[in-house]
């Protein structure tokens, strides 16, 4: 009885590694989710997806995407890494609604494997050109070399592929843009399918051809690893958005000059400072205009200089000109995706301005007010002749005694009106209101 017990514990240790080596050789597909602009943080995290897909053996890497556009710089450090990737990468234009437009036409190309879900759209991938005016000729030659280079390049990643290149330059050159099914049926995507699961059934057992040589997929059934961008991509990624940059870069110049207004306040100095690191690293991200990221900086410089010189308003006036061109200045692209919303420039012009305003209308009131305290501000105050006055004697004034002179005679008991102050003496005459206090 024992040595039959005994004689099923190997069995029963077989069958468990049995199952192990079949857990163990289920098949890994990795899933990421690209939502926004593809910008430095984006694509880096791209890469380093598409390395550790590598690294774990995934069967395949897939991007679900929908993008507005984004940098072509950062497009092309993505569009490398994955015609260069030992793992299949997929490119899923997910979900209904979303789209590939712009660095996202060129990302998706590139994918081994393209596919949209209905309802989605892929096209208008003509660059853009940062900065300066479109209408002159320096801009317009930049202009067309961006162009020419990046209709070279589309075609090139179409042809690797073997998507149609015909319409890649056109999305190129002429912005056109077609909905899934459309890219489907001119060969510039592989798949319409509804959801991650079907896409999965649907490349089960194709060829793909990698630098070191086709692989067959192995995607149906297969264990779904989704990787998510950690805390610190997901904060640089969200203040890459320029309204959020331009925002920073507001609650910044506040917090400094509240500082200097008023130092040693501490709390609105360092608040200050970070919100300005955090604008200035999101800026390096975007393609802003340098002329006015330098008016935004002469605003700051007017604002300060209103602080420390005397100049009833003057220069809080040419702050808000400097302020107002430089927000519409600072991000001057034809992609509106890229550029500062009109909803966020306005609102933060008028409250700058509004602030401003109201802080030196504040300062000039109170430089005209009278006296309140000291000696100066008994000027005009009423009191009381405590002894007789002629010329001398001494008065009251807000329960305070004080010598007092006079070039009337005044009796004891009545009504003075303070008229001048010298030294610790105060100057009196009679006062017109008789007994009223």
């Amino acid at each position: 009885m024992n040595r039959h017990k005994l004689g099923l514990i190997p069995a029963t240790l077989g069958l468990l590694f049995g199952l192990s080596l079949a857990a163990g050789a289920q098949p890994l597909v990795e899933v990421i989710r690209i939502d926004g602009i593809i910008n430095p943080i984006s694509s880096k995290f791209i890469v380093e997806s598409i390395q550790r897909a590598e690294e774990d053996k995934a069967e395949c890497l897939v991007i679900q995407m929908d993008t507005p556009g984004g940098l072509m710089e950062s497009m092309r450090s993505v569009v490398k890494e994955m015609l260069s990737a030992e793992v299949p990468v997929v490119v899923y234009v997910w979900p209904s609604g979303a789209r590939a437009a712009s660095a996202g036409v060129f990302i998706t190309l590139a994918a081994h494997i393209a596919a949209m879900t209905p309802g989605t759209n892929i096209g208008a991938a003509h660059p853009v050109s940062l900065g300066s005016a479109q209408d002159s000729t320096g801009a317009k030659t930049m202009m067309d070399k961006l162009t020419n280079d990046a209709a070279a390049s589309i075609r090139s990643i179409a042809n690797k592929r073997g998507r149609n290149a015909q319409w890649a330059e056109k999305a190129v050159r002429e912005s056109v843009s077609i909905t899934a099914r459309e890219a489907l049926k001119l060969g510039v995507i592989d798949i319409v399918c509804e959801d991650l699961s079907e896409l999965l059934r649907t490349i089960n057992g194709r060829k793909v051809k990698l630098p070191s040589g086709q692989r067959i997929l192995h995607t149906e059934n297969a264990r779904i690893e989704r990787i998510q961008m950690n805390f610190r991509y997901r904060i640089l990624d969200k203040i890459s958005n320029p309204n959020i940059a331009y925002i920073l870069l507001m609650l910044g110049i506040y917090g400094i000059f509240f500082e200097l207004a008023n130092p040693g306040s501490i709390l609105p100095g360092v608040a200050g400072a970070i919100f300005l690191i955090l604008a200035f690293f999101a800026l390096q991200t975007l393609p802003i205009n340098y002329a006015g990221l330098l008016l935004i900086l002469l605003a700051i410089v007017l604002f300060i200089l209103e602080t420390q010189i005397p100049s009833h308003g003057i220069l809080t006036i040419g702050g808000i000109i400097s302020m107002g061109l430089g927000s519409i200045m600072l991000i001057n692209v034809q992609a509106s995706f890229l550029r500062i919303s009109w909803g966020v420039i306005i609102p933060a012009v008028i409250a700058t301005a509004a602030f401003f305003l109201f802080a030196v209308g504040m300062g000039l009131h109170i430089q005209r007010r009278k006296p309140t305290t000291g000696a100066e501000g008994l000027v005009g105050e009423i009191g009381v002749a405590l002894t007789r006055i002629g010329p001398t004697g001494k008065v009251a004034i807000h329960g305070e005694i004080w010598e007092a002179v006079s070039d009337q005679k005044i009796r004891k008991g009545e009504k003075i009106l303070v008229i001048g102050v010298n030294r610790l003496r105060l100057r009196v005459s009679r006062s017109n209101l008789g007994d009223r206090e």
